[in-house]
């Protein structure tokens, strides 16, 4: 699958978001090393604290479906380029090595493309 394809996907997915706080949409297409891509949307809350991101949901549909080796993740927001907050980044060092493919769009909506290890160079791991 081509980083804009997984894009695309992205985008399809962010319309499902529930972000009625923020209005700040995001929409997430993970793909699995099966080949499969799982959609994942941000879910806010009154409790922000119980708000969720669109690549978590993207993961932990992933899990709940008993995939745990992936490729890449793409990411669509209201502003361009967005990037996983540190937490997402976490979560996608769980399951991921350095070099784990995480594309977002620029402002003039062409793929940009680095790795999980260029993101977050210093895991915290036990």
């Amino acid at each position: 699958m081509t980083d804009i394809e997984l894009l695309e996907l992205a985008s399809k997915a962010r319309e499902n978001s529930y972000s009625p706080y923020s209005h700040f949409s995001v929409g997430a297409a993970l793909l699995a090393k099966s080949g499969k891509v799982y959609p994942g949307v941000n879910v806010e809350n009154a409790s922000f604290g119980a708000t969720n991101c669109a690549e978590r949901t993207a993961f932990f549909s992933a899990v709940a479906a008993d995939e745990r080796e992936f490729s890449a993740i793409a990411i669509v927001g209201n502003t361009a380029p967005c990037f996983p907050c540190g937490v997402c980044r976490q979560v996608m060092a769980e399951f991921c090595d350095a070099d784990f493919k995480i594309v977002v769009e620029d402002k003039e909506k062409k793929a940009k493309a680095l790795t999980l290890g260029e993101l977050l160079p210093h895991t915290f791991d036990l």
